[in-house]
């Protein structure tokens, strides 16, 4: 099927009498004839549910159409994009282990790798998305389990060169993990150019509306653990806390990565998404394919507009001729990139914060990537944790503004940013 056929149809087909729309299993816990029948299920000897903090069947419904639009073999909805990235990596790197990553990246991914993770005991080498193959060669060590980037950096709008870092993590033998939440499997699927493992923030353009907060993690099914054991050992020797079983043996390579992470870390986290966020998420989902299209309208209209402008100091659109990773972007997402434009006020940083309190269409919000027009400057909000070096390394100057196009009228939009323009 065609990406939107796929938006539309996948993960569920409904039998006869039953109803059209996925159900919504709004319910905790499920009821069994016999302790055996459920000793099974914990046993991981057959399918089923038991209790919604590990599965449910809305979550798997809408997990399994995120997995066909991405074109993997298992899939997993959580509670947020920040759970989603935490599972991707926390699912094969533990206390003592090494991950490279792109420093262009969300400042909340940043904080919660080069932070939190760290105090876990696992440490992060960050590179610019930019670098030569060398300088990418240097970040590894022998310890190193995974890397990491986003297709589409937030807030930089740096594209990242998936055959360059795809090549990078399988000479070493480790997966590439890429946030796709920006792109979209409607734009750009990361698994065609390399990635192994796909993270999203549904809570971004797959949702759509700002209805409801959560993640997706999607294995390609394609990265052979069993190569290396001694590298991953949770997936290639049995785990005494799930009596014994070895997911590589139990459900091969397609399935091994997804069950873990289900059957550990959600076991232990509990980052599940509500199955009610599930339902509004798989409504987003329908009419993804319609809203990029959009989206990217809008954005490319507002670029063009603010790189002719002379009261702005510069743009950055990856879809825009002439932008530096526009070449890139015409590769890894020939239909189209992102609906966000970041660009800097001739002013800097004051005359920034005075040009978005004066915006009348566009919400100053943290969120991002919806159907209303939002905007942010992300040196004083979401990246207000990192130094200013650090903020150099992510892309993100301290006059930046970015600015999220929603399916508006591009012309009303323009017409706000150029009234907002006269400081």
């Amino acid at each position: 099927m065609s990406i939107g056929t796929t938006c539309v149809q996948a993960g569920y087909t409904p039998g006869n009498g039953e109803p059209r729309q996925i159900p919504i299993i709004q319910s905790t816990t499920f009821k069994y004839a016999t302790g055996a029948e459920m000793a099974k299920l914990f046993d991981l000897e057959s399918n089923g549910y038991f209790y919604t903090r590990l599965q449910n069947p809305t979550n798997d419904m809408v997990a399994a159409k995120i997995a066909a639009m991405e074109g993997g073999t298992a899939g997993m909805l959580t509670s947020s994009g920040q759970a989603a990235n935490f599972y991707a990596v926390f699912n094969i790197a533990s206390c003592g282990d090494h991950v490279v990553s792109s420093s262009s990246i969300y400042g909340g991914t940043y904080n919660l790798f080069a932070v939190t993770m760290k105090r876990m005991g696992i440490d992060f080498t960050f590179v610019s998305p930019d670098c030569t193959e060398d300088e990418l060669e240097a970040a590894f060590r022998p310890n190193t389990k995974a890397v990491f980037g986003e297709t589409i950096a937030n807030p930089a709008l740096t594209v990242l060169d998936f055959e360059k870092f795809a090549r990078a993590a399988h000479a070493h033998g480790v997966p590439f993990i890429v946030d796709n939440t920006f792109a979209t499997p409607v734009n750009c699927r990361p698994f065609e150019w390399g990635a192994d493992i796909v993270t999203h923030s549904t809570t971004k353009y797959m949702d759509g509306h700002g209805a409801g907060v959560g993640g997706a993690l999607i294995d390609s099914g394609r990265f052979d653990w069993t190569k290396y054991p001694e590298r991953f050992p949770g997936l290639c020797t049995p785990d005494e806390s799930y009596h014994g079983v070895t997911y590589t043996e139990r459900f091969g390579l397609a399935g091994a990565y997804i069950t873990k992470a289900t059957a550990q870390l959600m076991r232990d986290f509990g980052s599940i998404q509500s199955p009610q966020n599930a339902f509004y998420l798989n409504l987003g989902l329908e009419s993804l394919h319609v809203r990029m299209a959009r989206h990217c309208e809008n954005a490319c209209k507002v670029a063009a507009f603010l790189k002719a402008d002379d009261r702005v100091a510069w743009v950055q659109y990856p879809s825009l001729e002439g932008d530096k990773y526009y070449e890139l972007a015409k590769k890894y997402m020939p239909n189209g990139s992102c609906g966000v434009v970041s660009f800097g006020v001739k002013g800097g940083r004051e005359a920034a914060e005075r040009f978005m309190g004066r915006l009348k269409l566009a919400a100053i919000e943290t969120h991002v990537a919806d159907a209303r027009t939002c905007t942010l400057h992300p040196a004083s909000t979401t990246h207000r944790q990192m130094s200013d070096k650090e903020l150099a390394a992510a892309g993100v100057s301290p006059d930046l503004v970015r600015y999220s196009c929603g399916l508006e009228d591009a012309e009303d939009l323009i017409a706000d940013i150029s009234q907002a323009l006269d400081l």
